[in-house]
């Protein structure tokens, strides 16, 4: 998430009332997590196995929760609870404006878009052109939509990712200040839930086609030309790449890459990152070929041991 100003650290510092490592005057640019971040950007750290990661990202200010050597060229917020104060930073500069009417006045909607009765459209929602938007679609805050897009009855955009801190009095959440993208002639089915990321995008390529139920979780980015049966669910933080077949009741971990061109036969759980132009099946997952091989010689054992 950036800034819609480059800020201060100073003035970082003075909105999470925290002592910070370097110039008062460092530019600081937006705020993101440790897969996404750039250069001017925050990322929090709060658990000594991850401080060196954190350091030696891309990022240029760390909000860390131990005094550590500040690494040339970078600064130091220091916070007792880094999770905490990355939410105040997230609230201060992208807050919840909650609407009065179904359709946002700063919405903006291309010519030959059709919205049906019951759509809901927040703030700052960009859609395309020749966009058929069905019954009782909610399109939280801030997404964008590209052109020849359709989307079908009950399909949310932009709920808060799941990602939670465990503490002694029950779950934190990470507020989320991200948008949901999609591009053009992407066609999404009924019931499809897509999460915002926490600061960044989750985003749907150009062409990708969408079946009924299918979840797609915070900032996952799945590329051009994929398509992806109903009922299946992505987690966080997923590549999946162009032209990739995802077939009913998969499952993904958090994390992982699917590759160009693969094939993800129904049922699979994704355990892994897996490399593009093969097919896969099973759980834990592998080849469909090797699998199905597999799934043989344990039927012919079990025949021959019965006789």
């Amino acid at each position: 998430m950036k800034f819609k100003i480059p800020q201060t650290l100073q003035t970082i510092a003075n909105i999470i009332d925290t002592e910070f490592i370097g110039d008062k005057d460092f530019k600081v640019l937006g705020i993101n997590e440790i897969h996404v971040v750039e250069k001017g950007d925050i990322v929090f750290v709060d658990h000594p196995k991850y401080y060196d990661k954190a350091l030696n990202s891309a990022a240029t200010t760390i909000l860390i929760n131990k005094k550590v050597d500040c690494p040339e060229g970078k600064s130091l917020l220091i916070s007792d609870d880094p999770f905490r104060d990355f939410n105040k930073i997230t609230t201060y500069f992208n807050p919840f404006i909650s609407s009065k009417v179904c359709i946002s006045h700063s919405a903006i909607i291309g010519k030959n878009t059709v919205i049906q009765p019951n759509v809901f459209i927040g703030n700052n929602v960009t859609i395309g052109k020749d966009c058929v938007i069905h019954p009782n679609v909610t399109i939280y805050d801030n997404a964008i939509i590209g052109n020849n897009v359709t989307i079908h009855a009950n399909t949310v955009l932009g709920a808060d990712a799941f990602y939670y801190k465990n503490r002694p009095n029950g779950f934190d959440k990470l507020i989320s200040g991200g948008r949901v993208v999609l591009k053009d002639n992407v066609d999404l089915g009924a019931s499809c839930t897509i999460d915002r990321g926490v600061t960044g995008d989750t985003t749907i390529g150009e062409g990708t086609k969408i079946d009924n139920q299918v979840h797609v979780g915070h900032d996952t980015i799945i590329g051009k030309k994929c398509l992806i049966a109903s009922q299946t669910g992505i987690a966080g933080c997923v590549i999946i790449e162009d032209e990739v077949t995802i077939w009913g009741q998969v499952g993904t971990n958090s994390g992982i890459t699917i590759g160009k061109g693969a094939t993800i036969l129904g049922q699979t759980g994704v355990t892994k990152s897996v490399v593009g132009g093969k097919s896969y099946f099973g759980t834990p997952i592998a080849e469909s070929r090797e699998k199905l091989k597999e799934l043989a010689e344990i039927k012919r054992f079990l025949k021959e041991r019965k006789k």
